[in-house]
């Protein structure tokens, strides 16, 4: 297992950063390596473990499902759809107040291919691929959070 996070500060507040990572089906409103989103499956009280969403990322459609959520400061997923040899992918963003009317946010991505150097390898490419993936959702994240707070 091999894991990557990348943390920014966010200068809006956490319940408005949550806000925005809640509405799960709305990925591609702002992270700009999204081409598209759309909710599958969710709970009659909105985001809950288990809720799915369909994300088009170029020639990649994957389905994102929850598989934790602490409102207002946790949301993991597992990423599926992308090739059974890249291993099981997940991500988890974490919220933290940052002094007032800023938030810490860290996404965490998590590569697990199995056991042996060739799966070590092979974690370590796809979580620089990933780290890179996260640097362009925390600052669409952040000019979203920022854009709707200022």
């Amino acid at each position: 297992m091999a894991t990557v996070s990348r943390t920014r500060v966010v200068a809006a507040p956490p319940p408005v950063v949550w806000q925005i990572l809640a509405d799960f089906g709305s990925i591609s409103s702002w992270a700009s390596n999204v081409d598209h989103s759309c909710l599958l499956e969710h709970g009659a009280d909105g985001i809950a473990v288990g809720t799915s969403r369909r994300v088009q990322v170029g020639r990649n459609a994957l389905v994102e499902r929850i598989s934790e959520v602490t409102p207002p400061s946790t949301l993991g997923y597992e990423i599926k759809g992308l090739p059974p040899r890249l291993g099981r992918l997940s991500n988890r963003w974490t919220l933290a107040p940052a002094g007032p009317g800023h938030t810490e946010v860290t996404l965490t991505s998590t590569a697990r291919s199995g056991s042996g150097p060739l799966a070590r390898l092979t974690e370590g490419v796809v979580c620089r691929m990933m780290s890179r993936q996260s640097e362009v959702m925390l600052t669409g994240l952040a000019a979203r959070a920022e854009g709707s707070h200022g």
